[in-house]
């Protein structure tokens, strides 16, 4: 940390300035070590053609004003001034534009500043993010920076392999490694100047944003022509953090609970509370359940109690089935009485507008050291425990996904596709507005827990986007995790002041960020749900060579489409491979990639491609099109696939295989089949088999499981 730094920002803000001048711009770049044109402040127009002729010609002119931020707006910029004469004539004419934009403003006096150029222009900052705080951004800079928007994010502070794989992310990075024969940029500098501007902002916070635009980054080196810092009016606030030990302590107690209580519990068909009873009760939940209702001595056959303050014995969880304005009473009961959690079923809080009241159970809860769920949910379901703590149906199909909605209505839809599909699940829960409880918290727990394999969470936003970093990067080092981003057209940010914070004003950070942590993105509702019905069951690939075996050309063609649409590597079957494949297709046949058997051909040639597929340790993935026919009807493919695959895999040949079946309606009872058997496919779809196994993918090279 630069104590030269401190003293300008503390001169900034001591003087009411959130802009830092372009000279201080400079000294703290200098400070970080990021390379700017070498440069002066002229006071008079003698002292610009003195600057000018040391630093030789040409030089750019600017105004430097704490009150114009828009330089050039305000007719502050003059570029390529050439000679002393010039350079006289520009810095009356600078100081005139300026104090026509603005009468009142402050001028220093005018930039003299070497004129730099040429190599490729880009853009380095850094911006303030509402959910992740400190971010870097990189990409084209120049005058087209916000109509091309090609740019890529990261968290602040960054390692060397952050800021090189930046370079390699944006559309234009093939520009910078030198297209067509020009020289490429120096991506040891361009690499070195992203760092530090981590670093910059790191260490000082108050930094809002950091704006280095256009930097000119030739085979040479890299230099910020243009430098503008920006400080925030506020001092950042640091999200509190509860440690992992303690969250894992209180989780624990809510997904294993020894004893649940319902507060609002109902005899009346129709009531939520009735609805939650029911459900622990015929869900088959083996602790105790306590009914508390004031009203009444019984409920379902069970003892109530009129308080929860009134129970012999612990309890670990409490249900909410009360109106809003009854929970702060209920809630400092369940808070003396030990509970661990508090599910908040109840609506009528910070969701309608009663930010106060959720405020409110939020300190109780807080004071009790009570971890608390919602409020606005549906509940929660964790399958090992047979626990349907929900007054929606029951679900017991018990398996290794945990699913998280921050909507009630998501959880409905993964319920209903659950059961449909006859999904295992571990967890389902919602987690509505998040006053405590968040998927960070969620996320600790499925961690450790062995019953889940694997984590899918639709959400609306995040509370602490460092902390959902932090745990997604621990969990995906064994488990995938899927999220279903809502809101990716807009983040309803507030215009930014610079290039930077307009680049970084919609979903492009959310994305670069989670891909970059390992998340499997999720476009939709549906593919959130194959997602997490598919990836656990397929092997992980251990490389990138994907082959398509397929017995129709059209299938062939779309499956090739969406293969490089979701980032596989169609594989380049070499000559022997090749030979090996002809040998069990017609001579109309056709072997390269996609291997096309055509459509006529018998169970074995099905059979024989696949084996080879699966025993060719080269190949490292496979795609099947199928169509029907009445030589290789759908249900003998499904079982005849089933029995390859499983045979295969008994010999430690364990490899992702996606098929796609086109034909009649019996094509569903076999992918049904397949599925059921450990082989993902799907009916009347070419993209959605291939979509699945990209995902699989990109969660292997995040987790570092692809070789190399």
């Amino acid at each position: 940390m630069s104590a030269e730094v401190r003293e300008i920002l503390d001169k900034a803000r001591a003087e009411g300035r959130t802009a830092l001048t372009a000279p201080e711009g400079k000294l703290v770049c200098n400070a970080y070590g990021i390379a700017t044109p070498g440069e002066g402040l002229a006071t008079s127009a003698d002292h610009a053609v003195e600057l000018a002729t040391s630093i030789g010609f040409p030089v750019v002119l600017k105004i430097v004003s704490p009150d114009i931020l828009h330089k050039t707006e305000a007719g502050g910029v003059l570029v390529g001034v050439g000679s002393a004469e010039a350079v006289r004539a520009g810095y009356d004419q600078i100081i005139a534009n300026a104090q026509a934009y603005d009468a009142g403003a402050v001028i220093d006096g005018v930039q003299v500043q070497q004129m730099v150029g040429g190599g490729h222009e880009v853009i380095i900052g850094a911006v303030t993010d509402p959910t992740f705080g400190k971010v870097v951004a990189f990409g084209l800079g120049g005058t087209l920076v916000e109509v091309l928007k090609d740019v890529t994010f990261r968290l602040a502070p960054l390692t060397v392999h952050d800021s090189l794989a930046m370079l390699d992310d944006i559309k234009a990075a093939e520009v910078l490694r030198g297209a067509r024969g020009a020289a490429p940029a120096d991506r040891a500098a361009l690499s070195t100047m992203i760092e530090r501007v981590g670093a910059l902002v790191a260490d000082f916070p108050e930094i809002a944003e950091v704006d280095l635009n256009p930097v000119f980054a030739s085979a040479n080196g890299a230099v910020a022509a243009d430098v503008r810092i920006i400080l925030s009016a506020e001092p950042p606030v640091e999200t509190p953090r509860i440690p992992r030990e303690e969250i894992l302590a209180k989780m624990n107690r809510i997904f294993h609970p020894r004893a649940v209580a319902v507060i609002g519990a109902s005899g009346e068909t129709g009531k939520i509370g009735n609805s939650v009873m029911r459900n622990l009760i015929n869900g088959g939940f083996r602790g105790n359940i306590y009914p508390i209702n004031p009203k009444s001595s019984e409920i379902l056959g069970l003892p109530a109690y009129p308080s929860i303050a009134d129970v012999p014995g612990e309890i670990d969880v409490a249900v909410f089935a009360i109106p809003a304005a009854f929970v702060p009473a209920a809630l400092e009961a369940a808070g003396e009485k030990g509970v661990a959690g508090a599910i908040m079923i109840p609506s009528g809080f910070a969701e309608t507008g009663n930010v106060e009241g959720q405020q409110e159970v939020v300190e109780i809860a807080r004071k009790h050291g009570v971890r608390m769920l919602g409020p606005n949910i549906y509940g929660y379901y964790y399958t090992p425990e047979n626990l349907c703590a929900t007054f929606c149906t029951p679900y017991d199909v018990q398996g290794h996904v945990a699913l998280t909605s921050q909507s009630g209505g998501i959880g409905m839809a993964i319920l209903g596709f659950s059961r449909t599909t006859r999904m295992g699940v571990s967890a389902i829960v919602g987690v509505g507005n998040k006053a405590d409880v968040d998927e960070d918290d969620l996320l600790t727990f499925f961690e450790q827990d062995d019953n889940t394999k694997c984590v899918a969470m639709h959400l609306e936003d995040l509370k602490d986007g460092r902390g959902f970093v932090e745990a997604v990067q621990r969990v995906v080092r064994e488990k995938p995790v899927i999220v279903l981003k809502a809101g990716r057209t807009a983040m309803g940010a507030k215009a930014a002041g610079s290039h930077t914070g307009a680049l970084a004003g919609d979903d492009k950070v959310y994305d670069d960020i989670l891909r970059h942590a390992g998340v499997v993105r999720a476009p939709g509702l549906n593919d959130m749900l194959e997602y997490a019905r598919s990836l656990p069951i397929m092997p992980t690939p251990q490389g990138e060579n994907v082959v398509i075996i397929t017995g129709a050309g059209g299938s062939g063609v779309l499956l090739s489409d969406a293969c490089v649409d979701n980032g596989l590597t169609l594989m380049e079957i070499p000559p022997d491979l090749d030979e090996a494949f002809r040998a069990y297709i017609p001579p109309f046949g056709a072997a390269g990639n996609p291997i096309d058997i055509t459509g006529g051909e018998p169970p074995s040639t099905y059979e024989n491609t696949l084996r080879l597929g699966l025993t060719d340790p080269r190949i490292h993935a496979l795609v099947l099109g199928y169509w029907h026919t009445i030589v290789t009807p759908p249900m003998v493919f499904a079982e005849l696939v089933a029995r390859v695959v499983a045979e295969e895999r008994a010999k430690g040949n364990h490899k992702p295989v996606v098929a796609s079946l086109a034909g009649d309606t019996e094509v569903e009872e076999a992918c049904e089949y397949l599925f059921d058997h450990g082989v993902v496919a799907y009916p009347y779809t070419t993209e959605k088999p291939v979509a699945v196994l990209g995902a699989k993918y990109r969660w292997a090279r995040a987790a570092g499981l692809m070789p190399g």
